[in-house]
């Protein structure tokens, strides 16, 4: 499903540029603009991270050297910082190209703020005009190699920590979602078939979650923690081990049972695994006589400087994000949802008529596989929210491609700041799937469901 969103995605894109790549739509199935837009951003997010992965590949180090900022860095920077291209010039790459498509987002917000329907003037650069809008970012990452470097990649890192944490939390409310959705789904079509094949599936997919659960912890304890010492990384892992314990036991509490008689386990093992792979991640980030990644991931140590390529945290990581994001622009928000803010992040069914954008109109357009128009009495989702959530993504992905490494003279994968982010939002993340589960029980004359 999702390959086939992506390729008529870019047959889309295609339509932009040349009039016979438009044959390809009408394999396409149709849709509305307030998905294909979405998609079409996110393939923009998926292709600068093609690039930016580019950008740190082993065999261009040397011709990476080359680049406009590390050849002005010298002679525009103060003389007491000095950055070593030699070593960092993959990370500082990373960190332009983001800059450019940061800055793109935050624009795309600043300009969509107040738009109520696609009537709206603007409507047409936000669900068109793709070709300018990606050679607007082309254009950006080009000049953003020339930001001599002085203390830019230092202070973009700190603007990158905060908004990759505020995207953790977002990811955290898609995620629970996510959850909740894939859980009552399948409990829904046990209970209408009665079959032991769903049933299979459930108890399946559960203890599978918790095995993958036990075991990360299990490797925490080992790679991470010594029989002496240590102990802020054993507090870590001890903690998050016991507030998913608690999490667990709350899904299954007759009152919250009673309330929401379709949650269960299955959300807890989930929400669990993905606890436990945040708790790795912030220890990824821990001084480095606890720190096993500092030696596990290949790292070559190039006099007193450190470049580290990719680690399985930041492949896994990725995933998480591009899964993220996919699950944001093609998942419509139900009333279902236990969070009300996935309300505002997922896309409503749409208020509007189905007005064609090209084809005959009506029905006909959108059997030919043409994008229709659902907005037209009013958006699906807030147009200016979603480029700002684009703009944390894009930080978030930076953040992961450089390993939320502190740029300076040292790569060291220690970065304590980095550390407390990801393990304040593996507590945020307990605690909003707890409040999913008793709310209901607290707010009787609220309605959830």
């Amino acid at each position: 499903m999702g390959a086939a969103l992506g390729v008529c995605s870019l047959a889309q894109l295609a339509c932009c540029c040349t009039s016979t790549a438009c044959s390809l739509c009408s394999m396409c199935p149709s849709w509305s603009n307030s998905t294909s837009s979405r998609i079409m951003y996110t393939i923009m997010l998926l292709l600068t991270m093609v690039l930016a992965c580019i950008t740190l590949a082993p065999g261009l180090h040397d011709t990476m050297k080359k680049v406009p900022f590390c050849a002005n860095s010298t002679a525009l920077v103060p003389s007491d910082f000095k950055v070593d291209c030699d070593a960092a010039v993959g990370y500082l790459a990373v960190y332009r190209i983001f800059f450019a498509v940061c800055l793109f987002f935050v624009f795309m917000a600043l300009l969509m703020i107040g738009v109520r329907s696609s009537k709206d003037p603007r409507a047409g650069f936000q669900n068109g005009f793709w070709g300018i809008k990606y050679l607007l970012v082309i254009g950006g990452i080009i000049g953003a190699f020339f930001i001599p470097e002085g203390q830019f990649a230092y202070t973009w890192m700190v603007f990158g920590m905060i908004g990759g944490f505020c995207f953790i939390i977002i990811q955290l409310i898609l995620i629970v979602d996510f959850a909740h959705t894939w859980a009552e789904n399948w409990v829904s079509k046990y209970e209408e078939s009665e079959s032991k094949g769903w049933y299979a599936a459930l108890l399946l997919s559960m203890l599978t979650c918790f095995a993958l659960t036990l075991t990360g912890v299990v490797l925490l304890y080992i790679y991470y923690t010594k029989p002496s010492g240590c102990d802020l990384s054993k507090f870590f892992i001890s903690i998050n081990l016991i507030l998913v314990v608690i999490a667990s036991a709350i899904s299954i509490l007759p009152a919250v049972q009673e309330h929401q008689p379709r949650s269960g386990l299955l959300q807890s093992s989930v929400v669990s695994l993905y606890v436990i792979y945040l708790t790795w991640s912030a220890l990824s980030n821990s001084e480095a006589e606890c720190n096993a990644s500092i030696t596990a991931t290949g790292q070559e140590i190039k006099g007193d400087v450190y470049w580290t390529s990719f680690d399985k945290q930041s492949i896994i990581g990725l995933i998480v994000w591009a899964c993220s994001v996919l699950y944001s622009s093609i998942r419509t928000a139900s009333n279902s949802s236990k969070i009300t803010m996935s309300n505002h992040i997922l896309a409503s069914d749409g208020k509007g008529g189905y007005d064609c954008i090209e084809g005959d109109g009506g029905e006909a357009g959108r059997a030919e596989g043409q994008v229709f128009d659902n907005e037209g009495d009013g958006v699906a989702y807030s147009w200016s929210f979603f480029h700002v959530v684009y703009a944390l993504a894009s930080l978030y992905i930076m953040m992961t491609l450089t390993n939320w490494y502190n740029p300076s003279s040292q790569l060291s994968k220690e970065n304590m700041a980095s550390m407390w982010i990801k393990i304040t939002s593996s507590w945020l993340c307990v605690g909003l799937y707890i409040w999913t589960l008793v709310a209901p029980a607290i707010f009787r004359d609220r309605e959830f469901n």
